[in-house]
């Protein structure tokens, strides 16, 4: 029986790998045969999703993403050890409700240094001769915030708006070497961070609202994981500076 979306031998380095969509995808492209590198923070956890994982020859690495200076050296390192990627998504990612009237420089830069920051530097660093193979791809996950306004998200939603801005210039950069880069713009999606979100006290009447407002209901992880696999497959080997919407309708109510 014929794959399409067959990711065997493929190389793929997954950041957020400890929860949520990061989580749910790294376990998903084991299924599908590629060599998963996990990267998060928490080791601990790491080693839950490398547990889970199917098959064999899969690695994580306990790394800081807001070390921004560090990610090239990190880089090497996974290179060196591994070989060249095939594939790289981009799951790790904060999110702070912060009203306009408190939201300082600081808080901007928090967000926009895990969320869009790192994200930059790891393609700076990975997209490089021998670091990448021709004809790879790469998945950011962004979200329906980067084209949707919510209070109090100002910060949140800017950095996934730089973030699917970016992959647009990108791609044209990438394109002589055959990489492909893309985004995903999830909705409302039930893992941890809406969890957190809804206990809240001032955010759980919005969003209750918001989610009600998704005709199909909550976007569940492995939907969002199944739709980054396509991406990253050979199925999809020319589209690339696309961001693709999986928001249960969302945006169009």
């Amino acid at each position: 029986m014929i794959n399409p979306m067959s990711l065997q031998g493929k190389i793929v380095l997954v950041t957020g790998a400890s929860a949520g969509i990061g989580k749910a995808t790294a376990i998903q492209l084991s299924k599908l045969g590629a060599k998963l590198i996990l990267v998060a923070r928490n080791r601990e956890r790491l080693e839950e999703t490398l547990n889970s994982l199917e098959g064999k020859d899969h690695a994580f690495y306990s790394f800081d993403l807001s070390h921004i200076s560090s990610i090239e050296e990190f880089a090497k390192n996974v290179t060196k050890n591994h070989g060249s990627l095939s594939g790289l998504v981009h799951s790790a990612g904060i999110s702070k409700a912060r009203p306009l009237t408190l939201l300082k420089n600081i808080n901007l830069n928090e967000i926009m240094t895990i969320n869009f920051y790192s994200f930059i530097e790891i393609v700076r660093c990975f997209s490089k001769k021998k670091s990448f193979c021709d004809g790879g791809s790469i998945v950011a996950v962004s979200s329906i915030s980067s084209i949707k306004g919510y209070k109090s998200k100002t910060a949140y939603n800017a950095s996934k708006a730089a973030l699917d801005s970016s992959i647009r210039c990108i791609a044209g950069e990438l394109a002589n070497k055959r990489i492909r880069i893309n985004s995903v713009m999830p909705g409302w999606v039930a893992t941890e961070m809406l969890e957190r979100f809804s206990d809240r006290t001032a955010g759980i009447q919005e969003g209750e609202d918001t989610v009600s407002k998704q005709f199909l209901g909550l976007v569940e992880p492995i939907e969002v994981a199944n739709l980054i696999a396509f991406l990253l497959s050979d199925a999809t080997k020319t589209i690339t500076g696309t961001s693709v919407l999986i928001d249960g309708g969302l945006l169009q109510n």
